[in-house]
């Protein structure tokens, strides 16, 4: 008697867990379509609204923060992230290794519905396609307004966000349109970055050309090449061709370097201190872990209120 009331209370049981299910994993369920997204090393078919969702490149992340996209899986191990970001540091998100070097024993074991790479996980785009639909969702330096759109509103598309990526995009706009007539006649400008005492300026169509191609600022000077590393320049040469406004990213602040010297340190000297934009009080010390390890649609928006404060400033001084 007790043993046939056993078997029945089995048997129950296997058929409650086959309608329920008995992996005891979480909901992951997308909406079972697909979109096909054309990023920067080919063309992926992803699920519409995954739910596992890793980001490597922090210049994308910056946009799905800015669109409210739940993230399961960041880099964590080494990676100092901008204030806005800070909380990717937490362990409420998987650590998937750091921005060069996934941990693909991490990355298996939960089994992403999307992988989206680019930036400094290029050379390994293939290992991770192997684990999950991978895109590399890199903005180009060469035509940034109308890629980093173009990024904004493809994870609008994927994660069926298009309302709130058409938004972020036209207020992102707006704010350029507001703070070029400030800069059309605030003088010519010169973008450095500051690397353990060694100086490095970007000039238009580079990694940092932003003040330049969609600001208007003017450059000081012009150079050949845009290379992602800029072109190497000295105090004397700051000073030759004299801009009005020095505009500064700290690569050792950027990445936690807290032994080299400060920007500030590098620049106090008696060659910066002839320039016009030393007398007139208009260096510009960016926010550098925002620019150097993101570089997103809210990267460039805080930048922009950054600038128009300090032309606020300058004008009422």
């Amino acid at each position: 008697m007790y043993s046939n009331i056993k078997i029945k209370f089995l048997v129950l049981c296997a058929l409650l867990l086959a309608l329920t299910g008995c992996d005891n994993k979480t909901d992951k369920t997308t909406t079972g379509k697909t979109v096909t997204i054309e990023h920067a090393q080919g063309k992926t078919e992803v699920p519409e609204n995954p739910k596992q969702v890793v980001v490597f490149n922090p210049a994308t992340l910056d946009i799905v923060d800015a669109l409210n996209i739940p993230v399961t899986a960041v880099p964590q191990s080494d990676v100092h992230f901008p204030d806005f970001l800070t909380k990717y540091s937490d362990k409420a998100y998987t650590n998937v290794g750091t921005l060069f070097e996934p941990n693909y024993e991490v990355l298996s074991s939960f089994k992403p519905d999307v992988i989206i790479a680019g930036g400094r996980t290029h050379d390994v785009y293939n290992k991770l396609s192997e684990i999950a639909p991978t895109i590399a969702l890199d903005i180009d330096p060469n035509n940034f307004l109308t890629s980093l759109t173009q990024r904004t509103e493809q994870l609008g598309i994927i994660f069926n966000k298009q309302d709130e990526a058409k938004k972020l995009i036209a207020d992102f706009n707006q704010k350029i349109d507001q703070l070029k007539p400030k800069t059309a006649n605030a003088g010519t400008a010169l973008v450095i970055m500051i690397n353990s005492g060694k100086m490095s300026a970007y000039g238009a169509k580079s990694r940092f050309g932003f003040v330049f191609d969609q600001l208007d600022f003017k450059p000081a000077t012009t150079f050949q090449e845009a290379g992602r590393h800029g072109n190497a320049v000295t105090s004397e040469f700051i000073l030759s061709v004299n801009p009005e406004w020095l505009f500064v990213l700290d690569r050792d602040n950027a990445i936690g370097n807290k032994e080299a010297q400060s920007a500030q340190q590098v620049l106090d000297n008696e060659l910066i201190k002839k320039t016009d934009a030393w007398q007139h009080n208009h260096i510009v010390y960016l926010d550098s872990t925002s620019m150097y390890i993101s570089g997103g649609i809210q990267t460039y928006s805080r930048l922009m209120d950054q600038i128009n404060n300090v032309l606020q400033q300058s004008a009422n001084n």
